[in-house]
Parts: structure tokens; C-alpha cells; sequence
């Protein structure tokens, strides 16, 4: 069924399952049989059991609170026949802080870094234990924009550079405790992070001063409706949710699995097109204001 030794225990832990892509990594894990512990923030899961087979148990765990994420692996841990493990940990949890950098605060900066970055770290130094029992996987959800970034969403950019980062490190530290340890990129996946972004937005554009406003309103502007494009056009989260499958369940997974037309296109783009003619494509895909317009 998984394509994977017997020697694994079939248990995975998701973070980020109350909706998108964690949401569909959760179910379709679930269908093909393993079982699931669902991380939510919040006792909301009742919708999440609803939908699945007795296998799967929602799990509250905030990966930005220390003491969450170590009653989660404790609860993880009590649930298991003794000696065993889990077979994998899928870090999906995020969050997307938006907005010209020149006005984002310190504070606004650190909990982006909080949840993508520490907060999945924090996690996996918590479950590998579980995990080398098995000598399993850790699969980190990450972003075509930790290779591309584009315009107001630099924080978010930012941290999947940065968790891209800490993975081919880990890939590498854990290797030899049997642990594969991949990174997932998805491009535009149609996901409540985007509507979000969309609103904050607009927020954000209301609550300007007149002074950065006359300096970013447009851009913002643009931002906002390029963010609700990508909403609408993008690709269903169940094709990340394969993807993290096949990370999973492959006897030998890639390093990384990028996910989406966009994502591939965006590896091409970052790889061969000079720096300069990417801003112009991003200018232009965006809409943004020119300087001289």
C-alpha cells in the first residue's frame, strides 16, 4: 500500500491541518491508511474526524508555543505500543506576514520567523526521537518563494528561504540515523493564506499613513489584486498532498518534489533568467506602478 518497508509504523503527525494544504495532507494520508494525528491550534478538529476514518485524531498543537508542541509528542508518544515510533512528521504549519518591508515592524519580522522557521524546527527536534525508531521522515512544506521573492510578501519569502535552508541541513545531520528528510515547493495553491493576505491588504492600504501611502498605496494596491489572482487561479492542495505522499511512501524520495506548473517554471526562471529581467517579469505579472507611470 505505501511502497515502503514493513518495518514502518504508518504513524504521521501534520502540523497546519485545520485547513488547505495541511487540511488535504491529513485526509488523503488518512484514506491510504495511515494514521494520522492532525495538528490544529484549537480543539476545531471535530470537522477533520468528521471527515475520516477512525485512524485519524486531531491533535492540538501550536508549534509557536514550546509547552504545545511538547504535551503534542508527549500525547504521540503515550499512544504508541512501547519501543515503537512514528513513521513520519509533516511540517505544514505557517503563517504569511505581508507588507513593504521599509514598514514592517521588528515584532511583525519574529513571529514570521516563529511559526515557518522555529516553530518547524522546534517540532522536528521534538518527534525525531519518535522518528529514528523508525528511521522515517520529516517532510518540510515549503514555498517557490524561498527561491523567488516577490514584492510585500518578503517576510514570508524570507522564512521559506530560511526553512529551505535548515532542511538540506538536516537532510544531511540525520542521514545517518536513517532519517530522509525532504522539502516540498509548491507554487500557487488555492489556500486561505492568500484570502488572508488579500484582507490584510486592505487593511493595511485604509490604515497608512498619508505619507506611506502616497509612497505604497498603488503598489499595495497591486499586490492585493495580483494575491487574489493567485487565490483564484491556483492549484488544488491535494496535488501538495500527493506530493508529500510520494515523500512518504517512496523507498527512495527525492531531496526536494516541487509542486505546480508555476513552481517548475519558477526553478527555470531562477536558474537561467538574469536577475534584472526577473524584476521585470514580477513588475509586469503584478502590475505594479512604475516610478515614471
Amino acid at each position: 500500500m505505501f511502497g515502503v518497508e514493513d518495518k514502518r509504523s504508518g504513524v504521521v503527525v501534520v502540523t497546519g491541518s485545520s485547513s488547505g494544504i495541511g487540511r488535504a495532507c491529513a485526509l488523503l494520508l488518512d484514506r491510504l491508511g495511515f494514521t494520522v494525528f492532525a495538528g490544529v491550534r484549537k480543539k476545531d478538529g471535530e470537522d477533520l474526524t468528521a471527515e475520516s476514518s477512525g485512524r485519524l485524531t486531531p491533535l492540538v498543537l501550536d508549534v509557536e508555543n514550546a509547552g504545545s508542541i511538547k504535551s503534542a509528542a508527549k500525547l504521540v508518544r503515550s499512544s504508541l505500543p512501547r519501543g515503537a515510533g512514528i513513521w513520519g512528521l509533516v511540517n505544514n504549519a505557517g503563517i504569511a506576514v505581508t507588507g513593504p518591508l521599509e514598514l514592517l515592524s521588528p515584532a511583525e519580522l519574529r513571529r514570521q520567523f516563529e511559526v515557518n522557521v522555529v516553530g518547524a524546527l522546534a517540532t522536528t527536534q521534538a518527534f525525531v526521537p519518535l522518528i529514528r525508531r523508525e528511521g522515517g521522515r520529516v517532510v518540510n512544506v515549503g514555498s517557490i518563494n524561498g527561491r523567488i521573492a516577490t514584492p510585500f510578501i518578503g517576510p514570508y519569502c524570507a522564512s521559506k528561504s530560511a526553512l529551505a535552508a535548515l532542511n538540506d541541513a538536516l537532510r544531511v545531520e540525520l542521514k545517518p540515523s536513517g532519517i530522509r528528510v525532504v522539502l516540498v515547493e509548491p507554487g500557487s495553491i488555492k489556500t486561505p493564506i492568500w484570502e488572508k493576505y488579500g484582507a490584510y491588504a486592505r487593511r493595511l492600504a485604509s490604515d497608512m499613513p498619508v505619507a506611506a501611502r502616497r509612497l505604497y498605496g498603488p503598489s499595495v494596491d497591486a499586490a492585493r489584486e495580483a494575491a487574489e489572482r493567485r487565490a483564484a487561479s491556483g492549484a488544488p492542495p491535494q496535488i501538495v498532498a500527493r506530493a508529500v505522499t510520494r515523500a512518504l511512501s517512496s523507498r527512495r524520495p527525492k531531496n526536494r518534489y516541487v509542486v505546480g506548473l508555476d513552481a517548475k517554471a519558477g526553478v527555470l526562471l531562477d536558474k537561467f533568467v538574469p536577475a534584472w529581467l526577473l524584476d521585470e517579469a514580477i513588475i509586469r505579472y503584478m502590475r505594479l506602478p512604475r516610478e515614471n507611470a
